[in-house]
């Protein structure tokens, strides 16, 4: 049996929705983030010794990493499914998403989310102006033409067609809804990127997408 080790909030919630959408069975161990860190509990070193999630065990198989995970499961249970042919172009650009989606996207993302708590608690009062302007000067001159950087490229790539690996929809579709997911909780999507927000649309409404809601609980990005 497949266990999903589930943490509130997280890119799990992908492995979730992807199990639904091969219509496997599958059980969810829930672990819920520290309200003061934000971190994951250290129960979760129990099942990997970086104590981080997504991870899943299958048998005597422990998986972490989103893309590895997605990976293992299309390949060992999806019978052709959410994968494009080997060797067609579809497949060439379904491995670049399902590499980029974390390699390229996310790190700019972290960076502003870092950034922008960093004249928070627990930063000494006295010092927190300082560390606002210093957030401020680097999310302005780096991480926002980062981003912007990669949303046009982003909305370029779904003009050519309508999911990011091709005609059809695929596993890099749900390894990429987490970072677009993030940008549009915390405001980085607007009327100006109708293909990204497009979508999102289509993905939340597929039915293995709110089954996975349902059972992973409570979605809420802006935390």
């Amino acid at each position: 049996m497949i266990i999903v080790h589930h943490l509130n909030n997280s890119r799990s919630q992908r492995v979730l929705w992807l199990l639904e959408e091969l219509g496997l069975d599958y059980e969810i161990k829930f672990y819920q983030r520290d309200p003061k860190t934000m971190l994951a509990p250290p129960s979760l070193r129990a099942v990997h010794p970086l104590g981080k999630s997504p991870v899943i065990t299958d048998g005597d198989n422990t998986i972490a990493e989103s893309g590895a995970i997605i990976d293992y499961l299309v390949q060992q249970y999806g019978a052709g499914r959410l994968i494009p042919p080997a060797a067609s172009k579809e497949r060439l650009r379904y491995t670049y998403w399902l590499h980029y989606a974390e390699g390229s996207a996310m790190p700019p993302l972290l960076m502003r989310l870092i950034f922008g708590r960093i004249d928070r608690p627990p930063m000494p009062a006295p010092l927190r102006p300082l560390a606002r302007m210093i957030s401020n000067s680097v999310q302005r001159g780096y991480i926002d033409p980062q981003i912007k950087s990669h949303l046009d490229f982003l909305e370029g790539e779904l003009g050519k067609s309508s999911w990011f690996a091709g005609a059809e929809f695929t596993a890099a579709d749900i390894q990429m809804s987490f970072p677009l997911e993030a940008l549009q909780s915390r405001g980085g999507l607007d009327a100006g990127r109708p293909r990204l927000s497009a979508f999102l649309r289509r993905i939340h409404a597929r039915p293995a997408y709110q089954r996975a809601i349902e059972r992973g609980g409570k979605y809420d990005l802006l935390k």
